[in-house]
């Protein structure tokens, strides 16, 4: 799988609300969750209606269209359980499978999803926050401590495989994670990776420690425009 170097700002960079930054690399698609999730009655709630139209007209028939409906509805009740989470930013990761080639491959994309959420924890050292955040995972998940430019953070990754449902496979699922300590030392920023490609775990990882490594919680326009 590849990803390039290069990066492009999104607007959100000058966000005045913002309160932390990050670069995806390329083949990730972040998912607007207030566009997809707005107040009800509110001009943004309309605004969505008014997108949504077209697609429910353009259905082949009523099968179709409610077909349609379901799926969009389990999709925003499960943006809202993460946003309910502490989430504030989500995007699905399409690459190409280029390791390996002529190896058990079968020339299908590689999917995974990426979050970034928030979680409040109690006032302490930055290093200890970073600690606590891992110290309760069981024995087989893989942890790493690293001080980044961002300050000191922990890295953990493990494989899952989820409960058994009928009619739905038992794909294991493998996750990464970045526990950033927040300055104000009350709150920790966790960037998730997941993804069902296990065999890629070795890029996967890649991918989110290059994440971390650019991830800041001071703007870097306005430092930019400070030092000229």
């Amino acid at each position: 799988m590849t990803t390039a170097d290069h990066f492009t700002v999104a607007d959100s960079a000058e966000d005045p609300e913002a309160e932390i930054w990050f670069a995806e690399p390329a083949g990730f698609t972040a998912v607007p969750l207030d566009a997809l999730l707005p107040a009800p009655d509110s001009p943004a709630a309309e605004e969505l209606r008014s997108a949504l139209d077209p697609f429910l007209r353009s259905a082949p028939d009523e099968l179709a269209r409610q077909r349609f409906i379901d799926r969009y509805a389990q999709g925003r009740r499960l943006l809202g359980a993460l946003r309910e989470e502490g989430t504030v930013h989500c995007s699905i990761g399409l690459h190409r499978d280029d390791v390996g080639e002529g190896v058990g491959r079968d020339g299908s994309p590689l999917l995974s999803f990426f979050t970034v959420s928030w979680r409040a924890t109690a006032v302490a050292p930055r290093a200890v926050t970073a600690a606590r955040a891992v110290s309760g995972l069981g024995a087989g998940a893989l942890i790493e401590y690293a001080e980044l430019s961002c300050g000191p953070a922990t890295f953990s990754e493990s494989v899952q495989s989820p409960a058994a449902v009928e009619g739905l496979p038992r794909t294991p699922l493998a996750q990464f994670r970045a526990h950033l300590p927040h300055p104000d030392c009350k709150r920790l920023a966790v960037l998730t990776l997941s993804t069902a490609a296990v065999g890629h775990r070795e890029q996967y990882r890649v991918i989110l420690r290059r994440i971390a490594a650019l991830t800041s919680f001071e703007d870097p326009w306005a430092l930019r425009s400070a030092t000229g």
